[in-house]
Order: structure tokens, then C-alpha cells, then sequence
């Protein structure tokens, strides 16, 4: 299962993507359990609005960090995203 960079990206809503004070990071929570997220896997995670394609996704990530290169990892991260069920397309 890969990404298809023509569907929008949505987060899934069997999960919560939440900002956790104790942890001081974002962190996916589930019936199962929670995950901690680094920064730039939150940031991509808080792009996958259903609004957004993969290459929105990687240019408003660029935009927003100026920077440029990013597309190669934000696609590794989603893979992993979608295998473990965050994220969802349509």
C-alpha cells in the first residue's frame, strides 16, 4: 500500500491528532494506544485535511519551512502513515 499522489490526503478519524502537554509533542491517540510524533511528522500529518494532494501537501510544507527537497521524505512518512491507518484517501 502506497500513496497515490492524484487522491487528497485525509487524517483518519478513527484517530486524534492532539498537541499533549505532558509530553511536550504531538501525538497520535487511538483506541489502542498513542503515538508520539516528532515535529515534522506532525507538520505533514496537519496537512492531511482532505483538502490537500500529495504535491499540495509537499509545496505548502516547503512554503511554510522555506526550504525545498522534501517530497522523497514527506512520501516515506505517508507510506508508514497510511500502513498504520492515520491517514486515509478516497
Amino acid at each position: 500500500m502506497s500513496i497515490n499522489p492524484e487522491e487528497k490526503i485525509q487524517f483518519s478519524p478513527m484517530h486524534r491528532l492532539q498537541w499533549e502537554e505532558a509530553q511536550q509533542k504531538d501525538v497520535i491517540l487511538y483506541p489502542e494506544g498513542m503515538v508520539e510524533l516528532n515535529q515534522s511528522s506532525a507538520e505533514i500529518l496537519k496537512m492531511c485535511d482532505g483538502s490537500r494532494a500529495l504535491d499540495k501537501i509537499v509545496s505548502d510544507l516547503e512554503e511554510k519551512f522555506s526550504t525545498t527537497g522534501l517530497k522523497n521524505d514527506i512520501i516515506a512518512f505517508l507510506d508508514v502513515a497510511l500502513k498504520n491507518g492515520w491517514i486515509k484517501q478516497n
